[in-house]
């Protein structure tokens, strides 16, 4: 069985845990198109001007002046980026911070469940600095620069945090837990779908009632825990039909099913296709 295609940070520097390139030195006056893979790494493509397409996980977004675009390990996009866009690309390791640093990875989080983001010039402005500031470091590489890199990209997350997701509802600070678990939840879907997928499962793992999953999920997301199980595993499967030749039996063992058929009802369910004809009409 075919993996999806996979891509690694080839940056020797900061132990090939980090790099930070221009789009203009990526696209050397020539298109950057690239068909569809993923990422064992972070991905945050800004683009201070240009134009072009993203897809991002199957959701369609245009690039345009003032468009963030920011990718978690497993998922998967394609890409055109017109000749003569600016801006910055950053790719990082979920290992990159330091141990010790336990807010960073946790802005990180919650920025990260939202794909995408296009801000005004003045907001964007703001943000530009400290990338600047980031790429100036990267790039000179004196004493302490690793430091003073993820100090900048702990800056830049709690804004990205405060600007792109503004419009949303802010959590009170007795809600706190409420996120954390439901990062908790996010992340074990992720890594244990193939093998859970009930959510007495899930509940038993992060030491809740079903209730009490069933309550943060539903009040910070207006979804059930089940709904986002079938979310994933949908989404999962998508990945498979349009980024692998895997035949669907083989996808539908992959993803825990042993019985194919039954993986070919779930799918069409949700979806109103059939495997086959969910990647036949979208490939």
């Amino acid at each position: 069985m075919k993996k999806i295609p996979i891509r690694h940070i080839e940056e020797p520097n900061l132990a090939g845990n980090f790099s930070i390139k221009s789009i203009e030195n990526l696209l050397n006056e020539s298109d950057m198109v690239q068909e569809l893979h993923g990422h064992n790494f972070f991905y945050l493509l800004v683009v201070k001007t240009g134009s072009g397409a993203h897809e991002i996980d199957f959701i369609n977004h245009s690039v345009d002046d003032g468009t963030l675009f920011l990718m978690r390990p497993g998922q998967v996009h394609q890409l055109t980026l017109k000749a003569g866009s600016t801006g910055y690309l950053l790719q990082f390791k979920p290992g990159f911070f330091d141990a010790q640093d336990k807010l960073t990875p946790q802005f990180l989080r919650q920025v990260s469940h939202r794909n995408f983001c296009k801000l005004p010039q003045i907001q964007f402005d703001k943000l530009d600095k400290h990338l600047t500031h980031i790429l100036q470091e990267f790039t000179d590489q004196q004493e302490g620069y690793q430091d003073a890199i993820k100090s900048s990209l702990h800056i830049f997350f709690i804004e990205l945090l405060r600007k792109c997701h503004a419009n949303k509802a802010a959590i009170p600070v007795n809600n706190s837990y409420a996120q954390e678990k439901l990062e908790q939840f996010l992340e074990l879907l992720e890594t244990h779908l193939t093998i859970h997928k009930q959510v007495a499962e899930y509940s038993r793992l992060m030491n809740l009632s079903q209730y009490q999953l069933s309550t943060i999920t539903k009040s910070l997301l207006d979804k059930k825990p089940s709904e986002l199980i079938n979310d994933t595993i949908i989404l999962e499967s998508k990945r498979q039909l349009l980024a692998t030749p895997n035949q669907v039996n083989q996808i539908a063992y992959h993803l825990g099913y042993e019985d194919a058929s039954y993986f070919i009802r779930f799918f069409k369910k949700h979806t109103g296709f059939s495997p086959e004809t969910f990647r036949n009409n979208f490939k």
